[in-house]
């Protein structure tokens, strides 16, 4: 491995539930013995905390309805998108929620656009969610560590190793100071999932021996093409199916999958992978440059196996499940269950109330009105890093170590930003295609 985990404290009750998510916390003595002003702008529960968005579609707008949930004194005060339209859609939806419509604050001023316009928003908040393409997020990350500002940054964190990288080294910055990273992979935040793997960890089903994830689902939305629009625009418009902007499907969707076998294994990572993948489906021009199937074998130090597939085929049966082969059962993440010496099911209390997706922003702004820290930034990473590894794998038709993938000097990064002719890459061919 490349990079430690985190080392923690914490205290129980709350924080200790917040732990077995992966969650890192600094609180009581840790932060008693900060200076003033080290945790962020507001402890006492009463002040407002103003929050910005970056990347205005619909998971950036589900996570700005989600943050206004989370705490009564949360205002949206800005917004910022490559694109004006994005903008003014989100703040539409948002301004008809009568729960919060109130606290939707962001006035013309402060709605921004262009490939900058993160740092407008940075510099207006206290709080940024981050909910762009994956491309833009090791740039806005390291602008937000470096302006002071706690964080929920949007799966994954980058789409290629240099990005991964700078978002590790922008994360140590928010670390040393106290600054709240509270990641997108949401399945942390789900307390059956948390149940589920605390089993797990406590031995249910005994020594892991393997296991196998499978992510395999129809086609997801295209915005087609319009003829003012720039091979620049259009790309950005249509960013899943270009591996640069969305890391391929692998990268992108797939990383839930992934990092929930990681979390299930105790946060270790494979030495090693081997991958295929295509297109079989998806062959016209307008689905870009990446692949529609992936299947992965992931190798570990201690002999333990991970067998990963995912797809995306209209018309094809979907599944979507994982599962963790030990010496005494088997666990089944995704049903909550377990087979074996412990047979187990989660059962869910009446009424209880288990949106991963919100939970993660209550917890996000909890601690930042407790002054606890959440430092989500490892897993983050590294789980990214897995899913790319298999990526650059099948794309090259090389089994690659974790050193060599980590390492890797592929930059995705266009030449520049500008609204202008970019050309498509070329589609990886394995075996043609070098590892760089």
């Amino acid at each position: 491995m490349t990079s430690e985990p985190a080392k923690h404290m914490s205290s129980p009750s709350r924080r200790e539930v917040l732990r077995t998510g992966g969650v890192v916390i600094a609180s009581g003595a840790i932060a008693s013995a900060l200076p003033a002003g080290t945790l962020g702008f507001h402890q006492s529960g009463t002040d407002v905390l103003r929050v910005g968005l970056v990347g205005c579609g619909g998971r950036g707008t589900g996570a700005a309805a989600q943050a206004l949930s989370a705490d009564p004194q949360v205002e949206l005060v800005a917004m910022g998108d490559a694109f004006a339209d994005h903008v003014e859609t989100a703040l539409k939806s948002l301004k008809a929620n009568p729960e919060f419509s109130a606290r939707v604050k962001v006035d013309d001023d402060h709605k921004f656009t262009g490939f900058d316009n993160y740092k407008s928003v940075i510099d207006a908040v206290d709080v940024v969610l981050f909910a762009t393409s994956p491309h833009f997020r090791p740039m806005q990350v390291e602008y937000a560590a470096q302006s002071g500002k706690h964080m929920f940054v949007e799966k994954p964190i980058a789409t290629d190793s240099p990005g991964v990288r700078r978002v590790m080294a922008a994360c140590e910055v928010a670390r040393q100071k106290k600054l709240n990273v509270v990641s997108g992979l949401c399945y942390r935040y789900e307390k059956k999932k948390r149940e589920t793997i605390r089993r797990v960890h406590d031995g249910a089903i005994g020594k892991i021996l393997a296991a196998q994830t499978t992510y395999n689902t129809g086609g997801l939305w295209h915005r087609g093409r319009q003829s003012e629009w720039s091979d620049m625009e259009w790309q950005m418009r249509n960013w899943l199916y270009f591996t640069w902007l969305s890391g391929d499907h692998i990268v992108e969707q797939h990383i839930h999958s992934l990092d929930k076998v990681a979390w299930a294994l105790g946060d270790k990572y494979p030495v090693r992978v081997t991958a295929s993948g295509g297109r079989v489906q998806r062959t016209e021009e307008k689905w870009g440059n990446i692949y529609d199937h992936f299947n992965t074998v992931y190798e570990y130090e201690d002999g333990v196996k991970v067998f990963s597939s995912c797809r995306q085929w209209n018309g094809a049966s979907s599944d979507v499940s994982d599962h963790v082969f030990g010496t005494k059962g088997i666990a089944h993440l995704q049903s909550h269950s377990i087979e074996g010496e412990s047979a187990w099911r989660y059962r869910e209390v009446e009424g209880e109330q288990d949106d991963m997706y919100q939970n993660e922003h209550d917890e996000l702004f909890a601690a930042i009105r407790e002054g606890a820290v959440i430092d989500n930034s490892d897993y983050m990473c590294k789980s990214t890093m897995m899913a790319i590894m298999a990526r650059m794998a099948a794309y090259t038709g090389q089994t690659l170590t974790w050193e060599q993938a980590w390492n890797s000097q592929e930059d995705l990064s266009p030449a520049s930003y500008d609204w202008t002719s970019i050309a498509t890459p070329p589609v990886a061919i394995p075996g043609v295609t070098k590892f760089i």
